[in-house]
């Protein structure tokens, strides 16, 4: 039996038997003995048919124990690489063996190709229109319904096992993610200097399935809902051996092998443990590659198939319609209602995808599907690179045979006869995209959140002329956290919008790829702390697009960090002036600002940081040592507790504040912070000093008398 599936086994097939021996025999009966007869006719007749019924709805009732769920995301992973979906490349065989046994979705479609905004879609089952997130850094929202949420409410127990920092919910990029969920194992933080990535920002898919295997082990009971997502396709494409030395000429593919192989092993352990066969196993990626096509060398900027068409399989208890493929469209928001309703779990009415089931059970044999709904148009958008280069953004419309490109040069092409998207008919059947424009943004207006309907431009002429860019989202400005955060993942950490703001679209991108790919290379050679490599990058960018604000604020950063702020000083003040409201740009400008000296000049960038960002502990610690510089006490004092209030274990705020009040003559009230800087850092000479002088200052000689003595042991190397 199946929780709450639906699925009716054709009851014609047994309610249309005929009933034996039950026909009327003509022959004389006693009353009584023709009544008998007659009942147990009957009552044979409707045994058959409350069987007949039994077994017809089978399939709806609930068993005693719910499946157990296994949600799988490969990040990066193109649709091309996977031989269920006809590669020939070899570098799928575990997927390719649980896809036989699964349904396969031959056109699967992302709808932003970025790791969080997918992810979002995926978990809430909402387009980036109604969920607010089409950019790294923006917030899961709380009153958004969230798969692992809704199933937590409905007894199953919870768990994720991520690879990046990128969907950590501790981090400043994925505020929200962590919502419903029991367990979340993502031991992730900032890579410090001369740290290897795969122990700080990122681990590899085997370290990810090893504790995803080590949770299951004491959870086998269920009903569970576990997350793993595998984050190793994603740049740099650093296989481990023998897949880096076997696919030497292209990583990328021994990324995806490695993966595979890690698979292979969770499917094992799950068999192992006898919780594959009963178990719902849905794979998926949340966005492809583009690997150098239409010019892009990565994803996030345009929306073609390369980087939005992505695998899917589901695999249903008991291993159900197991070698089906369905060739209609599918999308990431219809994961969690198909879910849902495969678990007997209602679906939302704020979720904006449809359930797969559906398509599914069509046909009731292995045979592709087509023509089971009418049509399923795939919406998708990027605002990429407009937050990121001020160039315009991009939507686009799957319907029919057509893929339909919202840009300022529209595109229209045949998928049927054109599926790498060479050929652009936009100028020569203008009715066609025509008509395509107009359905993309009827779609788009009606999956809107109402309050934001009312705003939206939906001619296309009024849009150029009044609404000028357009950010498909609510923009929100990146505090410096979350601009390191994703830098260190190799995105663009910055929000370039403003830059065009009250003009049109922006250039497009479509003439870009070559700046964006310098920006990006100048970006990993700084990740890798390569800034002398990256100035040279940052320079020819600024020479070939002068107007490019994100070049100023890098080329700021790799000077400053190469201990030259004197030199920094122009570019970020350019980068300050062409991004007003980017809290990265602020900061960089104000530490600049203080290594040259201009303490006072400072403040004001530190402050206008603030406000856009005024949960970062690390911008209020800045501010208060500045305040605290230029004389102002009561200011600095304020931002101290500021900053401890926000993170109560900041060693450097306890530290300065119980400093500053001791200066100021108030040792009782500076003596828990010091004490707390002391328990933080108990090998600081500094803390140990300073507490040594309040106890004085204090009459407790035995205590001074101690903290003078672990000074001294500090400074002889002691313990």
């Amino acid at each position: 039996m199946f929780f709450g599936m639906g699925r009716l086994v054709e009851p014609a097939l047994f309610c249309a038997l005929e009933v034996p021996g039950v026909r009327p025999q003509r022959r004389p009966l006693a009353v009584l003995d023709l009544i008998c007869m007659r009942c147990f006719r009957w009552l044979l007749i409707l045994s058959l048919f409350a069987s007949c019924a039994g077994a017809a709805t089978t399939k709806q009732s609930k068993p005693a124990r719910p499946p157990n769920i296994i949600l799988i995301t490969l990040d990066t992973t193109r649709a091309d690489r996977m031989g269920f979906l006809g590669s020939t490349r070899g570098l799928t065989p575990n997927l390719d063996a649980v896809a036989q046994q699964s349904v396969v979705f031959s056109r699967a479609y992302a709808h932003v190709p970025l790791t969080t905004p997918s992810h979002a879609n995926i978990f809430t089952g909402t387009y980036p229109q109604f969920n607010h997130l089409s950019f790294m850094g923006q917030p899961l929202a709380a009153d958004l319904p969230n798969l692992p949420d809704i199933l937590k409410h409905h007894g199953y127990k919870t768990a994720a096992f991520v690879g990046s920092m990128i969907v950590d919910p501790r981090s400043p990029v994925a505020a929200g993610f962590g919502r419903g969920f029991d367990t979340y194992d993502a031991p992730f933080h900032n890579r410090r200097k001369g740290e290897d990535r795969y122990r700080s920002v990122e681990r590899r898919a085997g370290a990810v399935v090893d504790s995803a295997l080590t949770w299951l082990s004491t959870h086998r009971q269920g009903p569970f809902f576990i997350w793993v997502h595998c984050y190793d396709p994603h740049a740099p494409y650093e296989p481990p051996e023998p897949y880096k030395t076997r696919y030497a000429a292209e990583p990328y593919d021994g990324e995806i092998a490695y993966t595979d192989s890690e698979m292979g092993k969770l499917f094992s352990g799950l068999r192992s443990l006898s919780l594959y066969d009963n178990a719902m196993i849905a794979v998926m990626a949340d966005h492809g590659e583009a690997l150098g096509e239409h010019g892009e060398h990565h994803h996030g900027v345009f929306l073609y198939d390369e980087t939005i068409h992505v695998p899917l399989l589901i695999k249903l208890p008991g291993q159900h319609f197991a070698g089906k493929r369905v060739d209609e469209r599918a999308r990431l928001v219809d994961i969690a209602p198909t879910i849902l309703e495969e678990v007997g779990v209602a679906i939302p009415t704020a979720m904006q995808g449809e359930s797969l089931l559906r398509l599914m059970k069509a046909g009731g044999g292995i045979t592709p599907t087509i023509g089971v709904d009418a049509d399923r148009p795939a919406y998708a958008e990027s605002d990429y690179a407009h937050r990121a280069f001020g160039w315009s953004a991009l939507r686009s419309w799957r319907t029919g045979k057509y893929l339909y490109v919202d840009a300022p040069e529209r595109e229209l092409y045949d998928q049927t006869a054109d599926p790498k998207a060479v050929l652009n008919l936009a100028p020569n059947a203008r009715a066609v995209a025509d008509t395509m424009q107009s359905q993309a943004d009827e779609f788009r207006r009606k999956t809107m959140r109402a309050e934001d309907a009312t705003d939206v431009c939906i001619d296309r002429a009024q849009y150029i002329r009044t609404c000028g860019t357009y950010a498909s989202s609510k923009g929100t400005a990146l505090s410096p956290e979350q601009s390191e955060s994703l830098r260190a993942l190799g995105y663009v950490g910055t929000d370039s919008s403003a830059a065009a703001e009250g003009a049109d679209r922006g250039p497009d991108p479509k003439g870009k790829t070559d700046i964006a790919d310098l920006l990006d290379q100048a970006l990993v050679s700084i990740q890798e702390e390569g800034f002398k490599e990256a100035i040279p990058k940052l320079q020819e960018v600024l020479k070939a697009e002068p107007n490019t604000p994100l070049a100023y604020l890098e080329l700021g950063r790799a000077y400053v960090h190469m201990k030259e702020p004197e030199t920094a000083l122009p570019f970020l003040r350019t980068a300050v002036e062409k991004l007003p409201e980017d809290g990265m740009a602020r900061f960089m400008l104000g530490r600049a600002l203080v290594e040259t000296g201009n303490w006072g000049e400072a403040a004001p960038q530190f402050e206008a940081a603030l406000a856009h960002a005024p949960s970062s502990p690390n911008l209020h610690f800045y501010l208060a040592v500045v305040y605290e510089r230029t004389k102002k006490i009561p200011e600095a004092m304020k931002q101290f507790r500021e900053t401890i209030a926000l993170e109560p274990d900041h060693f450097r705020s306890n530290l300065l504040l119980g400093r500053l009040l001791a200066m100021q003559g108030d040792s009782a009230e500076a003596l828990p912070y010091l004490r707390e800087a002391a328990k933080i850092d108990p090998k600081s000479i500094e803390a140990h000093l300073f507490l040594a002088n309040v106890y004085a200052k204090l009459g407790q000689r035995a205590n001074a008398e101690r903290e003078r003595a672990a000074v001294e042991r500090l400074k002889l190397g002691k313990p």
